[in-house]
This record gives C-alpha cells, structure tokens and sequence, in this order.
C-alpha cells in the first residue's frame, strides 16, 4: 500500500514538472518556428516548421535592425538601475540592522509601508511632474533613478534579515582591528550576503528590462528607447509581420537567457540561502 501510494505521488510530481516545462518551452520554441517565416507561411501552418530552404533569416537581420539600438539603451538603464539600486540598498540595510538610533524602527516600518501603496499607475502623474520639474525628462538617467528607486524597499526588507543573521562577533572582531563601516561591509557583508544580492539583483535586472510603462511615459525621441517599447515598434500600423515581430521578440530574450545561464547557480543559492534563514 505504501509502495502504491509512493508511486502515485511521484507519478503526480512528474507530471507537474512536465506541464510545467511544456508551457515553458513550448511558447518559446512556437517563437522561434514562426521567425523563420513569411505572413502567408503563418496563415498555411502557424505551428510547425518549414522545409530549412524555406526559412526567412532575413526577418532577424530585420529584427535585429529595429531592436539593436533599444538593447543598447535597455541594458545600460536596466544595469545602472540594478547597481545604484543594490548599493544604496546595502547601506540602508546595514544601518537598519546593526545600529540602535531614535526612530529607527519608525523610519523602517515607514519604508515598509511603502511597499503597500498603489501601483506606478496610480502615482504616474506625481511622478511624471517630479521628473520633469528635475529635468530629467527624455533623458535615460530617468529610467535609471526610478528603476533604483523602485527595488529599494524589496532589497532593504530582505538584505536587513540576512545582516541581522550575521554574527554580531565577527563585526566587533572588525571592529578591534580598526575597520570602518564601509570596510566591514566590504569584508563581511557582502562575502556573506552574495546569493541573496545575487538573487536581489537578477531579479531588479529582469524587472527593469521588462519595462514598459517607463520608457514609454518618460522618453521622447526614438533613439533613447528601451526594448518593450521598440519592440512596439515592429507591429505595424495596418499589417503585422509576424515573422519579423517573433524574430525581434527572440533576439530581446538573448541577454537574459544568457544572463540566467551564468548565474543560474547564485540565483539558486540565494533561494536556498533564504529557505534557510527565512
């Protein structure tokens, strides 16, 4: 009986992991079959691949002309964004964690709070008021200070719980051998927090790379564009090209597939590291 009941769970397990990967993959793998075509090609056979003579590389070279410069943008906004943003985030959490001031607790309850308001759509108006009074509109600094600022209560809540975990001896050891707070964050913090950054980090990065309300609220000319909205830029008015839509799609997921791929393992160990501690 227990043997039968062992079996079903693992069969239900495998097919859980299975729906899991069709739909994961199989949408990627419909995107890549319909690059390679022309409009009457998706209409005859949406779904499966033509004859390799058959194949259109021409709508990624078209793709990769309409997106090149959009990656460019996205990559330097998103990558600045994740930067500014982890730094300032480290040193909040650090304060936050290890000294005891008057109105702490009501100055990190307060940030918290802030994680409960409403959506960057019910604030857009604000917002967009502030940056231009800043003069920052149309300009991609924009994108990067409001990506930053976006992440920080996320990153400050999670990283102040796995400061608040490090051994309090090993900053007063530091502390003896004459180090500044800057070099104990240097020497311990961040040695001992680098899968949660990691994981806080790719996050922010695929989080700023998926924007779209930004860029197209902010931004004005076309050459300062971020991949959501120039991918926008493929879907014609009247005709769509499908094929050429797809390829632009595909080639806009290259950097993160690559970017998982190479930190595949410290994003896994900041979620291990936070089933752990949390």
């Amino acid at each position: 009986m227990a043997a039968t009941v062992h079996r079903g769970k693992e069969a239900v397990k495998h097919v859980l992991i299975w729906m899991v990967l069709f739909f994961s993959f199989v949408p990627f793998a419909l995107m890549l079959v319909i690059s390679l075509k022309t409009n009457a090609q998706f209409s005859r056979n949406p779904f499966l691949p033509d004859a390799p003579r058959d194949w259109h590389w021409e709508n990624w070279t078209t793709g990769w002309r309409t997106i090149s410069t959009y990656v460019a943008n996205t990559i330097v906004t998103s990558g600045a964004a994740v930067l500014l943003c982890v730094v300032i985030a480290i040193l909040a959490s650090y304060v936050f964690a290890r000294y005891r001031f008057p109105g702490r607790e009501i100055l990190y309850y307060g940030l918290i709070v802030t994680m409960f308001l409403p959506s960057t759509v019910a604030t857009l108006v604000t917002t967009f008021t502030l940056v231009v009074r800043l003069h920052l509109y149309n300009t991609l600094l924009a994108l990067i200070i409001l990506g930053a600022v976006g992440g920080q209560v996320v990153c400050v809540f999670i990283l102040r719980q796995f400061i608040e975990e490090i051994p309090k001896e090993l900053f007063e050891s530091a502390e003896i051998d004459g180090a500044g707070h800057l070099r104990q964050i240097v020497s311990i913090v961040l040695p001992m927090s680098g899968p949660v950054l990691s994981t806080l980090a790719i996050m922010q990065f695929i989080s700023n790379w998926n924007n779209l309300l930004g860029p197209l609220v902010f931004l004005r000319d076309d050459y300062k564009l971020t991949i959501p909205v120039g991918l926008m830029r493929l879907e014609g008015e009247y005709v769509k090209e499908w094929g050429q839509l797809m390829a632009g799609y595909a080639l806009s997921s290259i950097p993160l597939v690559i970017l998982f791929l190479f930190t595949m393992r410290l994003f896994i160990r900041g979620l291990s590291a936070g089933a752990v501690k949390g």
